[in-house]
């Protein structure tokens, strides 16, 4: 295992700046994410750990050492591609071997290697087959076997789930973690796909436009955005306009439209008395009931509902806007469009950002 430092990273493409100024550290063993959307500048920040971009300043560190103007090969890194790079005149095997044929490792280690490599991605036995005879999740599997066994020190994904159905998405999410935990790999892996990154990342990166707009564990990305922008990139949510009436530690007391709500600032922002802001809430967060005792509670109907079984979503109309709501083990999928209820959510659940 090893660690991954990025110090004060610029990438420029004539007057683009790709990365502007990017650091972060990655621990030993780590599944990091960069996410975010297209050219926000997550697939140029891994192309230059991998040695395809040269930055115009700043730093790469692999463990102790400075790779920044290393070329690819020295590195020490597997990369593994959206599109698998498979060379369909070959053989699974000698796709496999290839990498370790390049660093001229003997024959009978190679053979030795590929057989563990394809075992460990569940690929064993598969070694005399052309790639067109395997279906686009064991290609998946094979870019990965590629990728494990030149046993790199760090490994790099550049979304290799693209390419797969909804059904073999989720079958890999879980496959990837498990082999990149078994090998203790430090992994990055670049998507734009928040469930994706949600599920497999110990810690991610959310960029935007060449710099890095949050850090931290999937829970606290989603469930504390530091801003409006990663509020919204992360999944649905609810705005709500309104003005800072008062300041308690880290608790804001918000008054909008709707009703004054109690809320829980943003960690990097320090809100001041009668500023604008705006309200994240999450909609699953919210309660329906037919009581308005519950804190933040929101008077409001039903209208438009999608019924999925295990859950139900609703247009809820209150007042002054309409709140997106879900419901697990839905209740009230079958109420009038007549009758009042109210929403409620607790402070912790409603995130006060800086409008």
């Amino acid at each position: 295992m090893i660690s991954l430092s990025i110090e004060n990273l610029t990438k420029r493409f004539g007057e683009v700046v790709a990365l502007d100024g990017i650091s972060l550290g990655v621990e030993p063993g780590e599944i990091f994410f960069l996410l975010g959307p297209s050219g926000c500048g997550k697939t140029t920040l891994l192309r230059c750990i991998a040695g395809f971009y040269t930055p115009e300043s700043g730093r790469i560190l692999l463990g102790a050492e400075d790779v920044t103007r290393l070329p690819p090969h020295l590195r020490q890194t597997g990369m593994m591609f959206q599109s698998y790079a498979l060379w369909p005149h070959m053989t699974v095997a000698k796709n496999v071997a290839f990498g370790l044929e390049e660093r001229r490792v003997g024959r009978a280690e190679i053979s030795d290697r590929v057989r563990q490599a394809l075992e460990s991605v569940r690929m064993g036995g598969y070694g005399e087959r052309r790639i067109h005879q395997l279906s686009g999740g064991q290609q998946q599997r094979i870019a990965l076997a590629r990728a494990l066994v030149i046993r790199p020190r760090c490994l790099l994904l550049d979304e290799p789930l693209s390419n797969l159905d909804a059904k073999l998405r989720l079958e890999m999410r879980m496959e990837i973690r498990r082999i990149c935990k078994q090998f203790g790999l430090t992994a990055i892996y670049v998507t734009h796909d928040q469930k994706e990154a949600l599920s497999i990342a110990d810690r991610m990166a959310i960029l935007d436009g060449g710099q890095i707009r949050q850090l931290g564990t999937p829970a606290d990305v989603y469930r504390y955005p530091s801003s409006r922008f990663v509020a919204d990139f992360m999944g649905e949510t609810n705005f709500v306009e309104g003005t800072v009436r008062s300041v308690h530690g880290g608790t804001v007391r918000v008054e909008t439209a709707l009703r004054t709500f109690e809320a829980t600032r943003s960690a990097t922002w320090a809100p001041q008395t009668d500023e604008p802001c705006v309200l994240s809430i999450r909609p699953e967060s919210w309660t329906l009931g037919a009581e308005s005792s519950a804190p933040n509670a929101v008077c409001g109907r039903i209208g438009e509902r999608i019924y999925l079984g295990e859950m139900a979503q609703y247009q809820f109309a209150a007042a002054a806007q309409t709140l997106k709501i879900f419901e697990l083990n839905p209740r009230f999928v079958e109420t009038s469009e007549q009758r009042d209820l109210f929403a409620s959510v607790v402070a912790e659940d409603v995130v006060a950002l800086p409008r």
